[in-house]
């Protein structure tokens, strides 16, 4: 836990809790079992790509606001690149999410990347708080092994 030593407790546990979602869909595409159990027990759309897919806008759409939050510590033109940079990630997610599991994965799976380089952005650009970019890689490497495994598991 070294590597999250200057994390505050609240975003940590918060990033953590967020990835939650992603490891339900990866393990109910890994396990048919427990896919089963999902879709009877709780609800169709609970299990498999389908959680990936849902969970996987949810969020992508909730990095643009991040982003945007981070927006308002620039001034002048840099504002206005980190702006318009803050709302790739919502429009990408609304553009090119579709068209099927597979289809929405592989947007999710370049969107989550995509948004990994923005807020690599925003901390050369000094918009970020300092620990940003330790958490950030952590919950994107999950979110990627996640959504690889909806792709191919």
């Amino acid at each position: 836990m070294r590597f999250f030593a200057h994390v505050p407790a609240v975003p940590l546990a918060l990033g953590l809790a967020g990835l939650l979602p992603f490891l339900w869909g990866a393990a109910t595409v890994l396990s048919p079992a427990l896919a089963d159990w999902a879709r009877t027990a709780l609800s169709p759309r609970m299990a498999g790509q389908y959680v990936l897919a849902a969970y996987g806008i949810v969020i992508l759409s909730f990095m643009s606001g991040v982003l945007w939050g981070f927006a308002t510590r620039a001034e002048g033109t840099l504002a206005l690149r980190a702006y318009g940079l803050s709302v790739l990630p919502a429009l990408w997610t609304f553009f090119m999410v579709g068209g099927g599991p597979q289809t929405a994965l592989s947007a999710l799976l370049v969107g989550f990347l995509a948004v990994f380089t923005l807020d690599a952005q925003f901390a050369r650009w000094g918009l970020v708080p300092e620990w940003w970019l330790r958490l950030r890689a952590v919950l994107t490497l999950v979110v990627l092994l996640c959504l690889l495994v909806g792709l191919y598991g």
